[in-house]
């Protein structure tokens, strides 16, 4: 018994101690904390979403979940194979081309009328705070901050690993203009050493007018946040971008629910929506979406193009890891809603309705 009392608190003070590392962030306090209390989305000591979401489906137990991660029969979780991709150089693409550039996961570079726009950028090669636990899949990682040009525009959608990665963040530093981001998600930028001043902090719905035209409208998402033990005490986040000849959704994360039919009617018609689709399960439905609703929440906000994203890097649930976008590709072609799968590293033409793209996964074991 006395051995493991000891060992116990030998894990607890390494645990204690292991997240004083500034990966983890910083909670939200004074000032920032103040308005963060007057949001209508904050009650109870917590960001609430729209609607009642609960962490698991009725039915699923989380020990139930860790056994079936742990020892359920899930094959080809992660590739055997390289992940195919191309090296496109960031720092040569004509100005005045629209273009968007995926790397993998939920992370790509636009340059938008001019504008360099990055997306929640996770280069390190690891969605986790230990080291080594949720690595990027063979080939799926070739792309480092120094391949970025200057950066205008770094978008957050929320503060979790795969989302926002320390490492990255704090190599961008020096090239980062301004962070858009949710409430309390800047407290974690300043104490990475980004100046306030730098840091654009948002609540659901809200726009800021920026130049040339370019406006920023952010929207409301069905997910949750958190970076150690405290969870939605930072919001998440989704945004319309809108220039003067296009519109533009970042989805971050998030369940389906009556919220991509309101920005839909709000900014619709969407001339190029970018949708979470991979990492489901229909035990968490309620905060990651399955392919069938990716494709309503699409109709919902009068997508005209849809880009799926959060798949094909990182291994976070149990289904085959290129099964997302075989799935969504059939469900696609029936409801006639043109899709965009670039390989990463790939240009998309941003103003380009008809250009094709391969399945570039199959073939890949």
């Amino acid at each position: 018994m006395i051995t493991v009392i000891s060992i116990l608190a030998v894990l607890t003070l390494v645990t204690f101690f292991y997240m004083k590392h500034p990966k983890f962030g910083k909670a939200p306090e004074g000032s920032r904390l103040e308005l963060i209390k007057k949001s209508s989305n904050y009650s109870d000591d917590r960001f609430q979403n729209i609607n009642y979401t609960p962490d698991l489906t009725e039915g699923y137990s989380m020990g139930g979940i860790i056994y079936d991660q742990l020892f359920g029969n899930h094959p080809r979780r992660v590739p055997v194979d390289s992940i195919p991709s191309i090296k496109t150089n960031l720092l040569n693409l004509a100005p005045e081309a629209d273009v968007l550039v995926w790397f993998g996961h939920s992370s790509y570079f636009m340059q938008l009328d001019g504008k360099r726009i990055l997306v929640d950028p996770v280069f390190s090669g690891n969605a986790s705070p230990l080291p080594g636990t949720v690595s990027a899949f063979k080939g799926a990682n070739g792309y480092t901050v120094a391949d970025l040009p200057e950066i205008d525009y770094l978008f957050i959608s929320h503060d979790h690993y795969d989302h926002l990665d320390y490492e990255t963040i704090i190599a961008l530093k020096s090239k980062v203009k301004k962070v858009f981001c949710g409430l309390g998600v800047g407290a974690h930028f300043e104490l990475w050493g980004y100046a306030p001043d730098k840091i654009i902090e948002k609540d659901w719905n809200e726009t800021v007018v920026l130049e040339d035209g370019l406006k920023v409208h952010t929207t409301p998402a069905r997910h949750f946040s958190g970076r150690g033990f405290t969870r939605n005490n930072t919001l998440w986040l989704s945004y319309v971008l809108e220039t003067p000849n296009t519109k533009i959704y970042i989805g971050g994360d998030s369940g389906y629910d009556t919220h991509f039919a309101k920005i839909g009617e709000q900014f619709g018609p969407i001339d190029f929506a970018i949708l979470e689709n991979g990492q489901y399960n229909v035990a968490w439905e309620a905060i990651h979406m399955l392919p069938e609703q990716v494709v309503k929440a699409a109709k919902d906000l009068k997508a005209k193009r849809l880009f799926p994203v959060h798949s094909s890097k990182f291994k976070l649930a149990m289904h085959a890891w290129d099964e997302p976008l075989k799935e969504l590709t059939e469900r696609s072609k029936e409801s006639n809603l043109p899709l965009v799968t670039p390989m990463i590293g790939e240009i998309v033409n941003l103003n380009d309705s008809t250009q094709v793209f391969k399945e570039w996964w199959k073939g890949v074991n």
